[in-house]
């Protein structure tokens, strides 16, 4: 990774006993060699991320800043600590928002997975900030470059015109995703899920809301299996061509032994294809032909 530049525009501003940092980050930089598997990984936590992909070869992020605090000090600790932070690998890029009590570690979560995430295991450290603070970016990425964008508050996350594969993951916010091609895997707790494809997936896909609807907008002549689970939420759909086929049971191993799981309504898509799996608790999921 060959870093070009970096610029940063400050405000302050104080009003009454409340003090606010405000500052524009700007970074552009590129991977030294085109390769598939190049994955650019962004993580939030507070605000929002918007995505474009274009025909460049650049990654260029603008991000605003934001810390307020109530005394003079303890905004100072929020500027020091509240950082825009990268990891650079060998097909990865990684930046990430840090501050005084997340770590942003790579490790095997629920589902035996291993990913990059956010650890708030302070042990016996004290975690708890004496400052506010919000980060929102504006980001461009060559169309081909693999994305995962992830926010946890106060935020959504926008990804458009991407051909490679995109991972959107939100907690307390809607993901909206638009101009996909690859393979998507779009979850989030309290928001709406909303996708439109320019062309049809051929690889897997997952979409998840618990407190949110799926609306997902595919091209004529949509080919692929379907699974559906939800609680208290219906399946919509305008596509003509569609059967059920019997619900799948999965042997998942816990421990030294095994549960059976059973699937949701498991749909066929004219011929079948690559699984589409939709899963709401408190929402409904809407399907389309455009």
């Amino acid at each position: 990774m060959k870093p070009i530049f970096i610029l940063v525009t400050i405000f302050f501003t104080v009003a009454g006993k409340a003090q606010t940092f405000t500052e524009t980050i700007t970074k552009e930089f590129k991977f030294e060699k085109s390769a598939p598997m190049n994955t650019f990984i962004l993580a939030n936590i507070n605000g929002n991320v918007n995505v474009e992909g274009y025909a460049g070869d650049k990654i260029q992020i603008e991000a605003i800043r934001t810390i307020s605090a109530k005394t003079a000090e303890r905004l100072e600790k929020g500027k020091k600590e509240m950082q825009l932070k990268q990891i650079d690998r060998f097909d990865t890029i990684i930046y990430y928002v840090g501050d005084g009590c997340s770590k942003f570690v790579y490790g095997k979560k629920k589902g035996g997975h291993s990913r990059w995430s956010y650890d708030s295991n302070c042990e016996e450290e004290d975690c708890h900030l004496t400052y506010d603070y919000n980060f929102n970016f504006k980001i461009k990425v060559p169309y081909s470059v693999n994305v995962e964008i992830s926010t946890i508050n106060n935020g959504d996350i926008t990804v458009g015109q991407m051909k490679a594969a995109v991972k959107a993951n939100n907690i307390n916010g809607a993901i909206i995703l638009t101009g996909l091609e690859g393979p998507t895997i779009a979850t989030t707790i309290n928001g709406n899920v909303d996708l439109d494809y320019t062309k049809n997936p051929g690889a897997a896909c997952r979409f998840y809301t618990l407190n949110g609807d799926i609306n997902a907008n595919f091209q004529k002549g949509l080919a692929a299996n379907m699974k559906f689970k939800s609680f208290n939420g219906e399946l919509y759909t305008n596509l003509e061509s569609i059967e059920s086929i019997p619900t799948q049971v999965e042997k998942v191993k816990e421990g030294n032994g095994f549960h059976l799981k059973v699937g949701g309504s498991n749909y066929k898509i004219r011929q079948g294809g690559a699984l589409l799996d939709f899963e709401t608790f408190n929402g409904d999921a809407i399907i389309k032909e455009k």
